[in-house]
């Protein structure tokens, strides 16, 4: 989601913010409201899973009208970023929540039932600090040689290893974390991010292509050496288009198949 960031809100004698004036750019107002908004969620000022204020509270806190904050917060809600809640109001959304843990995993099994597996299993290999090389740097807006973390697991389903990951993710903001964690944690590892680390992971881009496996991969995953495998790489990004996670994942389709779904 590429955000067009307005000026910097003005502030009345009351304290309340305003958006700046219309600049040469003609950015809708309710852009403006949304890019302001957006900078609260970036902050931290509302975290996830927690109430924003009523689009009321919003439309005098900003000074525009209430349907300007409803439009806005409109164009939050269609990019998941927040949730409505008939009759209880506006939340900024989680991966938490059931109906978006599987937001970034697309690997269904054929009976299209992913209940019917339960949770993944995480066999994490190894979870260490280490220098970027440039090629993971570039990818996560670092300069080589900063400190990544670097994971390595195995996930199952239904007692059958189905995917390997290897994931890359900035040392200092995820400073700190351990194998313990992302073995442990029951929900999400997305999840774990926002508790732990208070980084949401808003949207994503992969690049998808067929490979074999190697001896390693093919005896990690169960199966023979050459065996078909999909490869995934994703870029995870957070407000603003910041990237927060590199990963490059390879699922086995004998008995899973890879959906995505359109608008």
């Amino acid at each position: 989601m590429a955000v067009a960031h307005p000026p910097p809100p003005e502030t009345d004698a009351a304290g309340a913010d305003a958006p700046a004036p219309t600049t040469a750019a003609f950015s809708p107002l309710y852009q403006q409201i949304k890019g302001l908004i957006l900078q609260r969620l970036q902050s931290g000022e509302w975290k996830p899973a927690e109430a924003i204020p009523s689009e009321m509270e919003l439309a005098a806190r900003f000074r525009v009208s209430q349907g300007t904050v409803r439009k806005a917060i409109d164009e939050l809600a269609a990019d998941n970023l927040v949730v409505r809640r008939q009759g209880k109001g506006t939340f900024v959304a989680t991966h938490a929540e059931q109906h978006v843990r599987y937001r970034f995993l697309k690997l269904v099994p054929d009976s299209g039932d992913r209940d019917s597996e339960g949770p993944a299993h995480r066999d994490v290999l190894e979870c260490r600090r280490v220098r970027a090389s440039a090629e993971i740097a570039r990818g996560l807006a670092l300069r080589t040689g900063d400190p990544v973390v670097q994971v390595r697991r195995v996930l199952s389903f239904g007692g059958v290893p189905t995917i390997l990951e290897e994931i890359w993710l900035p040392g200092t903001t995820f400073k700190g974390l351990t194998a313990e964690q992302m073995a442990g944690y029951q929900g999400p590892t997305y999840a774990m991010f926002e508790l732990e680390f208070g980084v949401r992971m808003v949207r994503a881009e992969e690049k998808i292509r067929a490979v074999a496996a190697d001896a390693q991969q093919a005896r990690l995953l169960a199966l023979r050496e050459g065996a078909p495998l999909l490869s995934v790489e994703r870029l995870s990004l957070t407000y603003n288009d910041l990237p927060m996670e590199l990963r490059r994942g390879l699922y086995r389709t004998d008995s899973h198949h890879y959906r995505n779904d359109l608008n």
